[in-house]
């Protein structure tokens, strides 16, 4: 068995549902420390964080990134095994967090340890920053310990993240840039009454249809670099008093917009606005989760961690900005080059999730040969 195979089992067996940690991180702080670095324990709320720094010599900073906390199980008995029992058949590590992303930080703590055994002395540093919080709320996680290392003039160079990024096949994906995503909740206010009396009511759903389908059909922009044009969705609407003869007096509807670079948060949401006020919508609107794109010019550093993919597994990967958010916009925003690179995504929340065990290793060369290459001199 792998180095990498048996801490990826270690870390699957800890039942660590968002927020839970289940001592992931104290596994993961004693290996480092053991090795070498520097760590910080910094929770936040009900949410654990781990910040490990390594330093070889003056030079720029590399920060492995992930997340130790997973989503439910889901029913048990559906599962062919164990979720937090780890099992290989065939090759192939089941368990919750095989994918997402249990293999990522297993992979980027034995480089690590690799790399820091070969050698002590380096042009730069290798810091690890992880968090239980990113399957929930995302708000006492990445973005508050990404904050506080802002408040002490921390600077993060190049930022590599575990998220299982592969499609197809392993390595035929990286991400470099992801949408943002912007929710509402628009409340449409009507008369109720009834249906045969229609001069004494006013039907908020006929009121909103005009307005939900001049949104979705909108040309909003032609994208922007690697990422498609951004969109509007629909995703609820509630209304209705439970009787066939009654025109409701209310209507609730949520929506989503994913986003990229060409627009701005405050621009979105006055574009929303200015549609229902113009078709004389009486509404308001809730506005909810935001997440701020972000994106990596393509350049050294994009071609090194793909030379190093095509060299493990003989393809070059595509450069991708689709997928959900991720915590890698808020490294972004430190001015860091950001590249997600994880195994297969295809099994990520679902039951039975796993990984390949050739993926998984796979991973970690990707991984060490990134900080030889990178931190030759």
């Amino acid at each position: 068995m792998s180095e990498t195979l048996e801490l990826a089992k270690e870390l699957i067996r800890r039942k660590s549902v968002t927020p839970d940690d289940a001592g992931c991180q104290r596994l993961i702080a004693a290996r480092l420390q053991a090795a070498g670095f520097a760590v910080e324990h910094l929770r936040f709320g009900a949410v654990d964080n781990l910040w490990a720094l390594h330093r070889g010599g003056a030079g720029p900073t590399l920060c492995f990134a992930g997340h130790t906390d997973v989503v439910p199980a889901g029913p048990l008995e559906k599962w062919t095994s164990d979720p937090f029992d780890p099992v290989v058949r065939d090759g192939i590590l089941y368990g919750r967090g095989a994918a997402d992303m249990k293999s990522g930080v297993a992979a980027m703590v034995t480089a690590a340890e690799s790399f820091v055994r070969e050698r002590q002395s380096y042009p730069g540093a290798i810091a690890f920053l992880l968090t239980s919080d990113e399957e929930g709320p995302g708000v006492d996680g990445t973005r508050r310990v990404v904050a506080r290392l802002r408040e002490r003039g921390e600077r993060i160079a190049w930022c590599l993240v575990g998220e299982p990024s592969s499609l197809e096949a392993f390595g035929d994906t990286v991400r470099i840039g992801r949408r943002g995503s912007l929710s509402g909740r628009l409340h449409v206010a009507g008369i109720q009454g009834h249906v045969a009396y229609p001069d004494r009511l006013l039907n908020p759903i006929h009121a909103v249809l005009p307005v939900l389908a001049e949104l979705a059909a909108r040309r909003w922009d032609d994208g922007y670099a690697g990422f498609p044009p951004t969109q509007f969705q629909v995703v609820q609407i509630q209304a209705g008093s439970g009787a066939t003869n009654v025109v409701p007096g209310e209507l609730g509807a949520t929506f989503n917009l994913r986003w990229s670079p060409a627009q701005n948060l405050e621009g979105l949401k006055r574009a929303v606005a200015d549609c229902c006020a113009r078709h004389g919508l009486r509404h308001a609107i809730e506005w909810r989760e935001a997440a701020l794109p972000y994106y990596t010019e393509p350049g050294p550093f994009t071609q090194l961690v793909a030379d190093q993919v095509a060299k493990v597994a003989g393809r070059r990967p595509a450069l991708s900005t689709g997928g959900g958010t991720s915590d890698g916009r808020f490294f972004s925003e430190l001015g860091a080059e950001v590249i997600e690179i994880g195994v297969l995504n295809r099994s990520i929340h679902q039951l039975d999730e796993c990984c390949a065990v050739e993926d998984l290793d796979r991973l970690q060369q990707v991984y060490a040969g990134t900080l030889r290459t990178l931190f030759a001199g």
